[in-house]
């Protein structure tokens, strides 16, 4: 019994680097003890010594003690636990299109909230508002749709198809204008329109091959107006639900960040929202009696772009027409970045201030960072998801989050040079 109460502990010699033990190691080895010969005293008085040397003398030899049943709930732990990671990942892989559904249908039931809570107020119960909002919205897509949808599918069908044409019309100009040396066949192998060209084709006439697209396209968008519906609906409920699971004194903090969350990001969807249908109609209408070819896809294009790329996307979105213009007529390209310039200016003083007045306000650099990384998660259409996620992270950092005043050293940084030194040996502004 003694031996097996030994033999119980694994002891593991790590001799220090630079110790006795470490440079004898070799010279003097004893041989192992068994368990037959070494009795539970000894070897529990060895151990002892050992300890006590080790504390006496931080070079001395160190002994680890290592428990079977400790050692085996560790690996134990471990396993449990990649398990448990590789099966969230798992189930994380197999429901992300689900997410990302129902990630799309909180947006939009935000993007609701500021219209039901207007009904509210003046009357109407939320499922009543919800129900009127809702519907209304639907209306309009569809309007919309129905106005121009046909007409869109088939100038960006036109313009994939023509595209090769118009870089290679533009080349030269550029070439014969310039004195350049470019190659549009090298251009308009970078560009590759090909599929564009087949799905907008697909699009405008009807083709039954899209079917099993179309059917799924249709089963996703149904699940995003069920839950927005539900989302925008219950929401009061849906949080007095989940708040009931948290201690008294975390409620409290859980609404604050619910009902913060909700009402700026809400108000920053909807804003973003209108600036884009301002942007589309007036270079539509510029674009259209200009006599741009695809005057509406560029338009479309050029008001999404406007919002997604805070300061520079109005320049981004008319690069396109810009080549249009160019292929057509150069001097429709300098109308169109004249344009483009005006409206941008009347955008930031007139439109913006009235839309975005009681809405939160994102940085540039974050916005264009949440475009960036939303595209790499969710391709295209993460560009329109990751500017409210991040206007949802900063309308809680603005409520949680605590400013200080600035030292007088920070303060002044940026500002009015300083003299480098006063009658008292401190810097000093120079007199106004």
């Amino acid at each position: 019994m003694a031996g097996r109460s030994w033999l119980r502990r694994l002891l593991v010699q790590v001799p220090s680097p630079g110790s006795r033990a470490a440079q004898d190691q070799h010279a003097t080895e004893a041989p192992e003890p068994s368990a037959a010969t070494v009795p539970r005293a000894v070897a529990t008085g060895r151990l002892a010594s050992h300890r006590k040397a080790a504390a006496a003398d931080p070079h001395s030899v160190q002994w680890i003690a290592l428990e079977p049943n400790a050692f085996r709930r560790a690996v134990i732990f471990v396993l449990v636990a990649i398990s448990l990671w590789l099966l969230a990942m798992w189930a994380f892989h197999a429901t992300a299109h689900f997410l990302f559904l129902l990630l799309l249908a909180w947006l939009i039931a935000i993007a609701m909230e500021p219209a039901i809570e207007w009904l509210m107020r003046h009357g109407l119960g939320r499922t009543l508002a919800t129900g009127v909002t809702g519907c209304g919205s639907l209306v309009v897509v569809l309007a919309v749709g129905a106005l121009f949808g046909s007409e869109l599918a088939t100038q960006v069908s036109q313009l994939a198809t023509e595209w090769p044409q118009i870089v290679s019309g533009v080349v030269s100009w550029a070439n014969g204008t310039f004195h350049l040396s470019l190659d549009p066949t090298k251009i308009n192998s970078a560009i590759d329109m090909t599929s564009l060209a087949n799905y907008g084709s697909a699009v405008a006439q009807g083709a039954f091959g899209i079917l099993g697209t179309l059917g799924s396209i249709m089963f996703d968008l149904l699940t995003v107006v069920v839950f927005a519906f539900y989302l925008a609906a219950s929401g009061p409920r849906l949080m007095k639900h989940v708040a009931s699971w948290l201690p008294p004194d975390k409620q409290e903090v859980f609404g604050t960040v619910w009902e913060t969350s909700t009402a700026k990001t809400g108000g920053y969807v909807i804003s973003k929202l209108i600036l884009i249908a301002l942007s589309a109609f007036f270079h539509a209408i510029f674009f259209y009696f200009l006599g741009l070819p695809g005057w509406l896809a560029l338009a479309v294009l050029t008001g999404v772009t406007s919002q997604l790329v805070p300061l520079i996307g109005t320049y981004l979105g008319v690069i396109a027409a810009v080549l249009v213009a160019v292929f057509e007529n150069p001097l429709d390209a300098l109308w169109v970045v004249v344009f483009a310039t005006v409206y941008q200016q009347i955008e930031n003083y007139v439109f913006t201030p009235r839309v975005s007045n009681r809405t939160m306000q994102v940085s540039p650099a974050i916005a264009l960072a949440a475009v960036f990384i939303g595209v790499g998660l969710w391709g295209p259409i993460g560009a329109l998801i990751g500017i409210p996620l991040a206007a949802a992270v900063v309308s809680l950092l603005e409520t949680y989050g605590r400013r200080y005043q600035l030292v007088d050293q920070i303060a002044e940084v940026g500002e009015e040079p300083l003299k480098a030194t006063g009658d008292d040996g401190q810097p000093q502004r120079p007199p106004s």
